[in-house]
């Protein structure tokens, strides 16, 4: 496995923001649910997410960069020697210039707690929180603005439920309480910190807690005015259009947007219309050949330029 700052794409000295950006980027591109079949997309998504793992808890970065754990989180051999501390300060005291009336228990006590951690000696029994853990979950639009339950399956087999919150944005982090690494000597387990990737959606887009969407309608539509039904993601709503709507004009749906959520007000739907003419038709084309508009105008006046 390679070094996390590399597959990451960051500097060893990253901040938590940037780990965090670079991570959502690559997952939301690789995420084995956008990317159904890819084998290649889901091994780099590994990758990513063990990578993220390691560089976004600053303990697990912490005993990486100081070689304690590799990239899979394993524990490696400690970098320091039995020279490097026999030539130190303390491992001085036990050369062979000192003479048996130097030695006594609290020497014996510093080089096991040097050799084999500080609670070889006293404290090995506290007990100790388990880790965070960190996972990506991709969810529908929909599910994310109309709240969900969906399962979430770990790379050890084990399957967590997670409740999307209606609302939730895309990067949003869910807190799983006590679903982390387990803890030591009866310390309480770590919880599991999951991304929400939101999925585009082929109609809406999200921008903040507002929705916008392109609506289609039909050129009488746009003469005449009307009431139509129209896709909202809660479901079709009557919407009255109004008489001579032109081409990419916009109406609001006032708190048809993301529902209030984590201190803000809901949003609105934007809907903009898109006159369709549709397929050709005999009747409207001898229509506009005779029709003479009165006052005659000229949507292209604006544009034109004098020499």
């Amino acid at each position: 496995m390679g070094d996390p700052y590399k597959t990451l794409g960051v500097s060893t000295d990253a901040t938590q923001a940037e780990i965090r950006r670079a991570y959502h980027k690559l997952a939301k591109t690789h995420h084995p649910d956008l990317n159904p079949g890819d084998d290649k997309a889901e091994a780099v998504f590994k990758g990513v997410t063990a990578a993220n793992d390691i560089l976004s808890d600053p303990e697990k970065r912490a005993r990486f960069d100081r070689g304690e754990i590799d990239a899979s989180g394993q524990a490696q051999a400690p970098r320091s020697s039995y020279r490097d501390y026999a030539e130190g300060d303390t491992g001085r005291r036990y050369s062979r210039g000192g003479g048996p009336g130097d030695w006594d228990e609290s020497d014996f006590a510093d080089i096991f707690s040097t050799t084999f951690g500080a609670g070889a000696t006293r404290g090995g029994d506290r007990s100790r929180r388990g880790a965070d853990e960190h996972y990506s979950l991709a969810v529908g639009f929909l599910d994310a603005i109309n709240g969900a339950t969906q399962r979430l399956t770990l790379p050890s087999g084990r399957t967590l439920e997670a409740k999307i919150p209606a609302g939730a944005a895309d990067g949003q982090i869910l807190r799983l309480r006590g679903q982390g690494g387990p803890g030591r000597n009866g310390g309480p387990s770590g919880d599991a910190l999951v991304e929400v990737i939101v999925s585009p959606h082929p109609v809406f887009t999200r921008a903040g807690q507002d929705i916008r969407m392109e609506l289609p309608i039909t050129l009488s539509e746009a003469v005449l005015g009307g009431a139509i039904e129209a896709p909202t993601p809660g479901g079709m709503v009557r919407v009255r259009i109004p008489p001579g709507s032109d081409n990419g004009s916009e109406l609001r749906l006032r708190g048809r947007g993301a529902p209030a959520h984590a201190g803000q007000a809901a949003g609105d739907l934007y809907a903009t219309l898109r006159v369709v003419i549709g397929p050709p038709d005999e009747a409207l084309k001898v229509f506009l050949e005779t029709w003479k508009p009165d006052p005659a105008s000229n949507p292209r006046s604006s544009m034109e330029t004098r020499p």
